[in-house]
């Protein structure tokens, strides 16, 4: 499953009540965090930025042996309940926009992304 679309079935489940705000932050973060595609990353940027107001220091980075030389590590905390009507408003804004939050990869770039997993293994 492609990190879009997981991202996609996060804050659509949130907003149907079937997923909690601490998932949102997880599987959001995640993306933001792990994802290299620039366009992803603006897309989810207005989330980031209310979590990191509700929710600060979301993340936890510690030293890796691996590249990039850091490991991305997600805190375990209940979201403040202040701030979901207005994290709930932002789900709301991006879910119902004319387009997707995160558009489905194609196929090429599920493809690059394959191979160059392969060669940086």
């Amino acid at each position: 499953m492609s990190s879009g679309s997981s991202v996609n079935d996060a804050l659509t489940g949130y907003l149907a009540g079937r997923v909690t705000a601490e998932k949102v932050v997880s599987v959001v973060a995640a993306a933001y965090y792990t994802e290299q595609g620039a366009r992803s990353r603006e897309q989810l940027r207005p989330i980031i930025e209310i979590i990191e107001k509700a929710h600060p220091g979301v993340v936890e980075l510690s030293g890796s042996a691996q590249k990039p030389g850091f490991a991305i590590r997600l805190a375990e905390r209940p979201f403040p309940k202040r701030y979901d009507a207005e994290l709930r408003q932002l789900v709301q804004s991006l879910v119902t926009a004319p387009r997707s939050v995160l558009p489905a990869p194609s196929l090429f770039s599920r493809i690059f992304r394959a191979i160059r997993r392969v060669f940086s293994a």
